[in-house]
């Protein structure tokens, strides 16, 4: 009888879950199919739901355990902390019954046998309803690490099973109408990976926040990996874009260096804090350890190999796209990277996609505190702080809960939050995991939101505003818009969207676009690189205190240097990312020196103008000796955003280009840099806002091989007005006859010369009659902010059928 007991992992598969539970099943799904494909999993065995009864009914314990739970009022949190309790005491004080004890121990001496006889065990509860696609069971049931010898595994076992009938899995059985007597507990017993002298993490084969499809999104931390799934710290993340890494291209798509402040590591005493982490033990990480990222990119690569492979084995197994949620552990003996657990993402590829909502503030309120956001709406409420579990009776439904972090036991309250809101974590911790399931906004990580924030304190909770999540004092209006997707028409004229901030970009992919007509670079520099590109080239140049602040930024890359291509590369690839392979504009920089300077070192290289706006920028850079190196870092970035990470759909465009010999002498300067255009279907663009552009746009063609309207800049030096004045902002007006005049020669002129023509100034944006103009004149794209994109959509939709055109 005994083989009713054991099941080791290369006898299962995906459909053993009622006997052997979610986790152990989707282990021997991998072992068993992606071994061989180069996914590493451990080896190990599960003992079965059948087990489970059978230490239950050979020591008597139902009728004990319906004594305690049958009639229990579940909501009384004093009542299911007594109960349950009292449960758990009844199934550890069982004896686990002779032909079951020697099956497990015949297991262990074959996990001997294949790993050596100091290997040691990782034993983790597997619940027969656990993990299935309605419901995350993420963390209701107890781990143990580190078990070794016979009494460690049988004791380890035992608590396993008591650990089905803590407080929180009690709860949440009731929740989502399971019957406790009929979710058996099954136990996996594998090799342990030795990750505490490692690092670990969880992965997914999709956005969390958005649901974008086409990226692996992997976290990281040093040690065990409870701190990354628990969100007891802020870890290390990167993406993977699928679609390039497909096609042979290997490199991260984007990065963000955690704080990491703890280290999970084993330890010879107990852990009296928590129990299911017996003998571990936190320990603060060095500094060395917070600088750097805890693995390689080699090593991401092979993590979002192992991601796609087991992404496209349980899809196909399936019958549809099905995206995962992984575990992974890197041995720090072995050095290998191992998957340690798989389930269907719960949350996002649930979802419907056809309805767009987005929320959108419609004010601005004093900033309190910020941190990570998790999911894209907004909660507002009050402010309730919560330092112990016992308080979380006194939680009110519609309140904000402020926590320095939050675990399974808070579900209940959690349920009636407005939103969430913690000092520590992640985007894919115990709290927002759980705020995610439950579709209400968290901002995670936040540092010292228990100091900053007030009870009883009003709040709005915006995670409508890209990866930062912000916390603003009072009640702030909002506004929802929803939009069916699937019943958009198309356009003949190209719609396309503008967009610097890489932060948001995922959560527009889905807006019904033909690419993107103007990604700047501006956002990237100032937000993400923070130093001006000569200073980074010239450190020399620079005095003591701005060279540490260099070194600082770059700590975690191989040079100065490095670290500016990287992070430039990273940030417009992540945008080119949400539309591949739709194309996608990039313009070099175009800072004015005045905002230059403002850039860490840019002091040192910049001249002080009278009227920047119309003085050193753009074009006259590039090859200009004061700034030519810096130009260079831009093209290198440019060159491996297209040639390293696969992203042929990047146009390049150059801005305020005054006079066609300039122009000549940039794309020369381009070529020199390794960006040489026609190359690998490289296509270079420029702005059309000077009027210049416009008058010999013949000659420019020539050069260039489209044309983007500034109507911004065009409308300023067609009318002579200084955008940045206030005082004469009455006689800035795009619809001005002359600015309208102009921008059909330019149109115009495009046509004659077979370019294409688009526009990407804030006039259609704001104008529906210049938009509908364009449409008129027959212009290739419009490429408009995020937010007008479905307003305008509609418009051109109604225009075009009366001019009686079709679509594309």
């Amino acid at each position: 009888m005994s083989h009713a007991y054991i099941k080791w992992f290369k006898e299962l598969g995906i459909e053993d879950v009622d006997e052997v539970g979610g986790k152990n099943a989707s282990l021997g799904e991998m072992y068993r199919n992606l071994t061989d494909e180069g996914v590493r999993v451990p080896d190990g065995f599960a003992v079965t739901a059948t087990a489970y009864r059978h230490v239950l009914e050979a020591n008597g314990a139902w009728e004990k355990l319906h004594e305690e739970l049958d009639g229990l009022d579940y909501d009384d949190v004093k009542a299911l902390q007594k109960h349950g309790a009292a449960c758990r005491e009844i199934i550890y004080n069982c004896e686990i019954p002779d032909d079951l004890k020697s099956a497990i121990l015949e297991g262990y001496a074959g996990l001997k046998k294949e790993y050596g006889d100091d290997v040691s065990l990782a034993v983790r509860s597997s619940a027969t309803a656990e993990d299935s696609p309605e419901a995350s069971f993420a963390g209701q049931n107890d781990t143990y690490l580190n078990v070794e010898g016979e009494e460690a595994l049988l004791d380890a076992y035992k608590r396993c099973l008591a650990s089905n009938f803590t407080d929180r899995s009690l709860h949440y059985k009731h929740d989502n109408g399971f019957d406790w007597a009929k979710v058996y507990l099954s136990v996996v017993v594998m090799k342990m990976v030795r990750s505490d002298i490692g690092s670990s993490g969880v992965m997914f084969s999709i956005d969390t926040e958005t649901g974008f499809k086409d990226v692996v999104f992997i976290n990281g931390a040093w040690g065990l990996g409870e701190n990354v799934v628990q969100g007891t710290i802020d870890p290390d993340s990167f993406y993977v874009h699928k679609p390039t890494f497909n096609e042979g291209y290997r490199a991260v798509l984007k990065r963000r260096l955690g704080k990491k402040q703890l280290k999970m590591v084993f330890t010879k005493e107990l852990n009296t804090d928590n129990i299911a982490v017996e003998y571990t033990k936190n320990i603060e990480t060095t500094p060395e350890e917070r600088s750097h990222f805890c693995i390689s990119d080699d090593d991401v690569m092979v993590l979002a190999d192992y991601a796609i492979k087991v992404e496209n084995h349980y899809s196909q197994k399936a019958g549809y796209h099905k995206p995962m949620d992984m575990e992974w552990a890197k041995d720090g003996n072995d050095r290998h990277i191992y998957m340690v657990q798989a389930r269907p993402e719960t949350v996002e590829s649930q979802k419907k996609g056809s309805v767009l909502k987005m929320y959108r503030l419609k004010e601005k309120g004093k900033l309190l505190v910020t941190g990570r956001a998790v999911g894209t709406k907004i909660g507002q409420g009050k402010v309730h702080i919560i330092e112990d579990i016992k308080q979380l009776s006194e939680f009110k439904p519609g309140e904000v809960l402020v926590a320095d972090t939050t675990t399974p036991d808070w579900e209940p309250v959690m349920k009636i939050a407005a939103a969430v809101v913690t000092n520590r974590g992640g985007r894919t911790c115990h709290a927002a995991i759980v705020s995610r399931e439950l579709g209400i906004p968290a901002v995670v990580g936040a540092d010292n939101a228990t100091e900053v924030l007030k009870n009883g304190q009003e709040v709005t909770v915006s995670c409508a505003e890209g990866e930062t999540g912000y916390v603003y004092e009072g009640k702030l209006a909002y506004e929802i818009v929803e939009t069916d997707l699937s019943k958009l028409p198309k356009t003949k004229t190209e719609l396309m969207m503008n967009l610097g901030n890489p932060d948001i970009a995922f959560s527009l992919a889905s807006l019904p676009v033909d690419g993107i007509g103007l990604a700047r670079m501006e956002f990237i520099i100032n937000e993400y690189i923070k130093a001006h590109p000569m200073a980074l080239k010239h450190p020399e140049k620079v005095d003591e205190a701005t060279r540490e602040q260099l070194e600082e930024l770059s700590v975690a890359y191989e040079d100065i240097e490095s670290f500016f291509v990287k992070t430039l590369s990273e940030g417009v690839a992540t945008i080119a990312a949400t539309v591949y392979p739709k194309p996608c504009v990039v313009r070099m920089s175009d800072f004015k020196t005045n905002e230059y300077a403002t850039l860490l070192g840019g002091k040192f290289f910049e001249p002080e103008e009278d009227n920047p706006m119309i003085g050193f920028r753009g074009a006259a850079r590039y090859a200009h000796p004061a700034y030519e190196e810096g130009f260079a870092l831009e093209c290198e970035a440019m060159k491996r955003v297209r040639e390293t990470m696969g992203f042929d759909n990047v146009i390049l465009m150059i801005p305020f280009c005054r006079r066609v010999e300039e122009g000549k002498r940039v794309v020369e300067t381009m070529a020199k840099y390794g960006l040489k255009q026609g190359e690998n279907g490289l296509k270079i663009y420029v702005m059309c806002e000077i009027p210049n552009n416009v008058i010999q746009i013949d000659a420019f063609s020539e050069i260039f091989d489209g044309f983007s309207i500034g109507s911004n800049d065009l409308t300023q030096l067609t009318l002579g007005v200084d955008r940045d004045s206030e005082i004469v902002s009455f006689d800035y007006d795009e619809r001005d006859p002359g600015v309208m005049k102009m921008i059909e020669l330019a149109v115009e002129g495009c046509q004659r010369n077979k370019r294409h023509s688009g526009i990407c100034g804030q006039a259609p944006s704001d104008y529906p009659e210049v938009a509908e103009f364009l449409v008129r004149l027959g212009i290739d794209s419009i490429s408009l902010n995020p937010d007008s994109v479905l307003k305008t959509l509609q418009d051109i939709v109604k225009l075009e059928a009366k001019l009686g055109r079709s679509e594309k």
